[in-house]
């Protein structure tokens, strides 16, 4: 653990371990971007259509992972998720989010 880590208590998801757990991936980019390149087995809601899908993600029970190209529309989605009750994560742009992954 960094120095900086033990200092200020910053935590850090451990994505490997969400996935192991059951956890799904939701990648809120448009369908063209995530027709160009996407983590394998993720799921593409665009954050344009979030709203009228997340009673269905709600009832999958699950934990979610988001991503997009950067990071900011999967923390918009996170934290509309999160208020409705979802246990949810940002994973931030999608390519350093697979990276992280475990293959």
């Amino acid at each position: 653990m960094s120095l900086l880590k033990r200092l200020f208590g910053i935590k850090t998801t451990d994505f490997n371990q969400l996935l192991e757990d059951g956890a799904c991936i939701i990648d809120v980019r448009t369908s063209v971007e995530f027709n160009s390149g996407h983590i394998k087995e993720s799921t593409n809601i665009p954050l344009d259509q979030f709203q009228s899908k997340i009673e269905a993600i709600k009832e999958m029970n699950k934990s979610i992972i988001f991503c997009c190209a950067s990071g900011v529309r999967s923390g918009q989605a996170t934290s509309i998720a999160k208020a409705r009750g979802i246990e949810s994560y940002n994973g931030g742009g999608w390519r350093s989010l697979n990276s992280k992954l475990n293959k």
